[in-house]
């Protein structure tokens, strides 16, 4: 079970400025800028928007310039009519150019979970980024479950039950326990997460569709960290040493006691390691391979 720190968690003092980029297909995707440092884009997984990071961003603020995305169709972002993966793709890569393009410097990008996925796909589209820093992207998942799975929560959105939808992801797919649910529930966040669950079955299916292409990631040659947790569903670990093995310059790191949301329950410890690896003059700790 994941744990969480002793100390109170504490909230951003810092404004964010909010911009937008045009992806390709000429959707406006927003971001949200705070902090000081070399540039840092965060891109949140399924069920969030940038709220999801507001935990993390003090222990990052000191070091980086953020830019915290909201992914298409949630926040102050837009959507089209049809879901194509490869956008989100195109959508992480404008945003990492226009960063770059703005800073002078090239970018470090760290996506969780399926943002890891969309993270992944970026790097082979751009050529402005410094360091790639990846928690458990869902690849190669079980198809039969999940897909049993994205039926269910299509049921419920056909009930507009929405907010079930969100908890059983959480519960079914993050392997949330109840105690870190009801945490969940009582975050800034829990209301964009609700708000955007008719996006989570798309995004379900997604990597069912051939997503991971292990000759495509083998074009990514910046300096990689994978993220784990040591208390993660089984499969959640397999996806992460399979995205590892097929990148030319990837590291894994274990955080101990931690399963999918460590960012949010353990902000202090997972900064840590993210700019121990960003920063290898601060250190991280905990297992590696």
């Amino acid at each position: 079970m994941s744990t969480r720190a002793e100390a109170p968690q504490v909230e951003s003092a810092q404004e964010s400025t909010v911009r937008r980029v045009v992806s390709r297909d000429g959707t406006e995707i927003a971001y949200r800028t705070s902090g000081e440092g070399p540039p840092l884009v965060l891109i949140h997984g399924t069920t969030a928007d940038h709220r999801v990071w507001s935990p993390l961003l003090p222990y990052l603020e000191a070091h980086a310039t953020v830019y915290a995305v909201d992914r298409r169709g949630r926040g102050a972002s837009g959507d089209a009519p049809d879901y194509d993966l490869q956008r989100e793709f195109e959508d992480v890569a404008a945003v990492v150019d226009e960063v770059a393009e703005v800073c002078g410097a090239p970018i470090d990008l760290l996506g969780h979970s399926f943002g890891g996925l969309c993270a992944l796909g970026a790097a082979a589209l751009t050529s402005r980024m410094r360091k790639l820093v990846l928690y458990e992207p869902p690849v190669n998942p079980d198809a039969t479950a999940f897909l049993g799975i994205a039926e269910r929560l299509d049921a419920l959105l056909a009930e507009v039950d929405r907010e079930a939808v969100v908890a059983t992801f959480l519960r079914e797919v993050a392997m949330m326990s109840e105690e870190e649910l009801g945490y969940y529930r009582e975050l800034p966040s829990w209301p964009a997460r609700v708000a955007a669950a008719h996006t989570i079955p798309r995004e379900f299916r997604a990597p069912l569709d051939g997503a991971f292409d292990a000759a495509q990631a083998s074009t990514v040659t910046v300096p990689t960290l994978m993220l784990s947790g040591s208390d993660s569903p089984g499969y959640m670990r397999a996806a992460t040493e399979s995205v590892a093995a097929a990148l030319p310059d990837a590291r894994i790191r274990i955080l101990d006691g931690q399963q999918h949301v460590a960012h949010v329950l353990v902000p202090a410890l997972f900064a840590e390691h993210v700019l121990a690896f960003l920063r290898p003059d601060m250190k991280a700790h905990g297992d590696s391979r």
